[in-house]
């Protein structure tokens, strides 16, 4: 391997996907090679100097594998004992595999709550930074056995793109068992300037056992990223030394997004860190004027709906009910509810407070 110079802190997410393979007889098991393969790198990167964090997806498909059961099945309650089953025995190879290179890793399971509450991101953000000087290696994953998002949604390659936002990471790698972003005529597309809905247009759905995610989800992290001013590279985690490659070239293999002007760090948190309690849809008047930097009024609100109150995200929608911008609501539903489409003095969402998508 050669010297790595480019990247000091780095978030890795390993899919599923790319952990566990099918077996002879239709049900799947562990793929301990590409696992020992990708701990050999990682372990490289920390005794190289540089600062490691995984987000490894894997509980429901190593209790699957435990189980003997070929098919994901659809009970949810059965899918979080499913996780908690495979939850520990996932960790335990984690933590044996980095062992024998003289190396420990913690365990740090998230849910979106986690990040959704300011207090608790700040305190998510805190353990991870010292577990980082402590020179431990957080192994993270979503808490499957309670959360019922990622489950239904995938969410851990958003996770991933939290987690290294939450940090300030200098890269975010999200390695799976495809190449890249593959383009119509099947070919990667080694950089991604912008994402556009032509490059969303590309993404398809997965349809592995094992794997919930598929290129959306990761097209939806990569946004995340470089949003916070972090490049990102989806690549195929079973190609020979992948990790140190892409750090030496992050062009040289998959795709690389780039990155934008970061947001600050509340903004940031208002945008991806926290998922909306609220809708509120406004005019063509109020939307022009949240694009010019203004604050959204009253009357330019034509609906809303949902449980906020006054200090929770909702999401801005045009007329068509179009996303186009999020925002911290300085009143309550039933407060908005009875100002809307009034000239009042009552201000729904702060200048300060909106991000536009």
């Amino acid at each position: 391997m050669q010297s790595l110079k480019n990247f000091k802190r780095v978030v890795l997410k390993i899919g599923s996907s790319l952990l566990f393979k099918k077996t002879a007889a239709g049900g799947i098991c562990l793929d301990s090679e590409v696992l020992s393969q990708l701990v050999e790198q990682i372990s490289y990167l920390t005794k190289s100097g540089k600062e490691a964090l995984v987000v490894s997806s894997g509980a429901i498909a190593s209790g699957l594998s435990l189980l003997k059961l070929a098919h994901k099945p659809k009970d949810l309650s059965l899918l979080q004992a499913i996780a908690a089953i495979g939850q520990p025995e996932l960790m335990d190879v984690y933590r044996n595999a980095f062992r024998q290179r003289g190396l420990n890793c913690s365990q740090v399971l998230l849910t979106a709550e986690d990040l959704a509450s300011r207090k608790r991101y700040l305190n998510a953000k805190n353990t991870l930074l010292t577990l980082l000087k402590l020179k431990n290696i957080p192994v993270i994953n979503e808490n499957d056995t309670v959360s019922t998002e990622e489950i239904k949604f995938g969410d851990n390659d958003r996770l991933s793109a939290l987690v290294a936002s939450l940090v300030k990471a200098d890269i975010l790698v999200i390695l799976s068992d495809v190449d890249g972003l593959l383009d119509r005529e099947k070919k990667v597309i080694r950089i991604v300037d912008e994402i556009t809905p032509r490059i969303k247009a590309l993404a398809c759905p997965s349809d592995k056992k094992t794997c919930v995610g598929g290129m959306i989800t990761k097209l939806e992290a990569a946004k995340i990223s470089v949003d916070s001013g972090i490049p990102c590279v989806v690549a195929n985690g079973r190609t020979f030394d992948i990790i140190p490659s892409l750090l030496k070239d992050p062009a040289s293999h998959g795709t690389i997004f780039l990155p934008k002007k970061a947001l600050t760090a509340k903004k940031h948190w208002i945008a991806f860190g926290s998922r909306p309690k609220g809708r509120v849809i406004v005019d063509d008047g109020a939307r022009e004027a949240l694009m010019n930097k203004k604050s959204l009024l009253s009357v330019g609100v034509i609906f809303c709906e949902g449980n906020f109150q006054a200090g929770d995200i909702v999401s801005i929608r045009d007329k068509e009910n179009n996303e186009f911008a999020r925002g911290i609501s300085g009143l309550s539903f039933s407060s908005l509810d009875k100002a809307k489409g009034k000239r009042t003095d009552k201000e729904v969402v702060h200048r300060d407070n909106i991000v536009i998508l």
